[in-house]
């Protein structure tokens, strides 16, 4: 039997041949790896963040990379999937960076089809994790494979570093990163965890913003107090929190943190006139994605500058109290309020974790004890569009999508850009292939397949022209 046949069969002289012919296949080991339900946040899916772990490894060997290693951190730690071919001297190297954790897929009464049983619909693919990133990284792995099938070789040297807590802050990779800076020795990187900026447009983004993540407690009473006996003397931790937030961001929606924004600069003329140029219309991105009857922000700047080049405060829950359903007169003794900042580049996130915890603890009301604990931080980015590396990467995407590639910025945070940059002394190169309607992070999570089929092309096309 040849030997390509239980994993796709070489069929061509190309890798693009290659490609064509293995659509179905490609899909079917998509659909493998999404029904992994590996979800970093919660501790009893650590055997399913084993196996995704163990599948990809597994794909890797298959394909041909070689050095391919499952690295175990901690008791704590999720592992890290490494792999290498080293076998173009001369030529550039390229890091190869992805995640194969997952988010929560809840609710779950949201979703129109199982989380972790994909289900292709209107040429999309359906599944927790499905764009956000493990198609993403997919694609990845199978653009390398079609060189080493079809072809036997890379254009250049090739690292794969794939880790599985992005999700929740990624102390695994950052020690990782760290340590060994030899091994991940490379030229650049390439990180596929992006979107377009709109459907048939290729976009590489080129900023983004930094986050720091808080959980922040509120702590009244010895003991949780009836209301009736106790209301109106005892100190309670949710009018406590309703009295902060009011303080630390106003209803213009600007952040009133004593120093917050004296790092802040305005992106350059020329930047704010090319996001002016893109297809951007703010009636049908409050209609078509965000779904709510007005937008919100700081007066004085478009939106595409509030979301992608301001910091901002943002609240994601409240944990405390009573919850559940009927009627139970309690005053809290813990309140308990998740709270997160977006960064933007200079800003750094050392000092806005001074600044907050500084400022948390004057607007504290009386009664009240607080404490701030950080659950991830990670800085801003910016790389430049005049790079060799984004460069080509433009054009790889231009041949394949036969549009002119637009740069773009993202208001999302992907901390390994800036490990990368900091320990390693690389560029990333965020090539995405998803859509603003992806929905990450929510139910219905879906990947479009041609930009999935056509992600892979790009990413061959770029390796080929770094290849010269």
């Amino acid at each position: 039997m040849d030997q390509h046949s239980k994993r796709g069969k070489k069929v061509g002289t190309t890798c693009h041949d290659y490609y064509q012919a293995n659509h179905d296949r490609f899909l079917e080991g998509l659909k493998s790896l999404l029904r992994i339900p590996s979800i970093s946040t919660l501790p009893e899916h650590r055997k399913d963040i084993q196996g995704a772990a163990e599948f990809l490894a597994a794909e890797l060997r298959e394909m041909g990379m070689q050095h391919v290693e499952i690295i175990e951190g901690k008791a704590d730690e999720h592992p890290l999937v490494y792999a290498e071919w080293l076998g173009a001297p001369g030529k550039p190297t390229l890091l190869l960076y992805g995640h194969y954790d997952v988010q929560p897929p809840d609710p779950l009464e949201e979703w129109k089809s199982p989380p972790f049983e994909p289900d292709v619909r209107n040429s999309n693919i359906y599944a927790r994790g499905a764009v956000d990133d493990k198609g993403q990284t997919y694609l990845l792995l199978k653009s390398v494979e079609g060189f080493l099938r079809a072809e036997g070789k890379l254009p250049i040297n090739i690292k794969f570093l794939i880790e599985g807590e992005e999700e929740v802050g990624g102390g695994h990779i950052d020690e990782y990163v760290q340590e060994q800076p030899e091994r991940l020795k490379a030229d650049a990187a390439l990180v596929c965890d992006t979107e377009m900026f709109a459907p048939e447009l290729p976009s590489i983004t080129t900023g983004l913003r930094g986050l720091v993540y808080t959980e922040v407690e509120a702590r009244g009473a010895s003991h949780d107090l009836h209301s009736g006996q106790y209301g109106g003397a005892a100190p309670n931790p949710f009018q406590a929190f309703a009295e902060m937030l009011n303080q630390l961001k106003g209803p213009n929606g600007k952040i009133r943190i004593p120093g917050f924004y004296k790092r802040v600069k305005r992106p350059d003329a020329r930047e704010l006139a090319a996001w002016k140029r893109l297809p951007f219309k703010e009636k049908e991105f409050l209609k078509a994605e965000v779904g709510s009857t007005a937008l919100t922000g700081e007066k004085g700047y478009s939106v595409l500058e509030r979301l992608w080049a301001r910091p901002t405060l943002e609240v994601h829950g409240f944990r405390g109290g009573f919850t559940a359903e009927g009627a139970k007169t309690v005053i809290p003794a813990v309140g308990t309020a998740k709270i997160s900042m977006r960064l933007v580049p200079d800003m750094e996130p050392k000092e806005v974790i001074r600044q907050f915890t500084a400022y948390i603890k004057k607007i504290t009301p009386k009664g009240i004890q607080t404490s701030v604990r950080v659950l991830s931080s990670a800085p801003a980015s910016v790389v430049s569009t005049e790079s060799r590396w984004v460069a080509a990467a433009a054009e790889a995407m231009e041949k394949v999508f036969h549009k002119k590639t637009v740069y773009i910025r993202s208001g999302g945070s992907i901390p390994i850009v800036g490990l990368f940059q900091k320990h390693l002394g690389i560029p990333s190169v965020m090539m995405g292939f998803g859509l603003p309607d992806d929905n990450l992070h929510a139910p219905n999570e879906k990947f479009h397949l041609p930009n999935f089929y056509r992600g892979i092309e790009a990413v061959a096309r770029y390796l080929e022209l770094l290849g010269g």
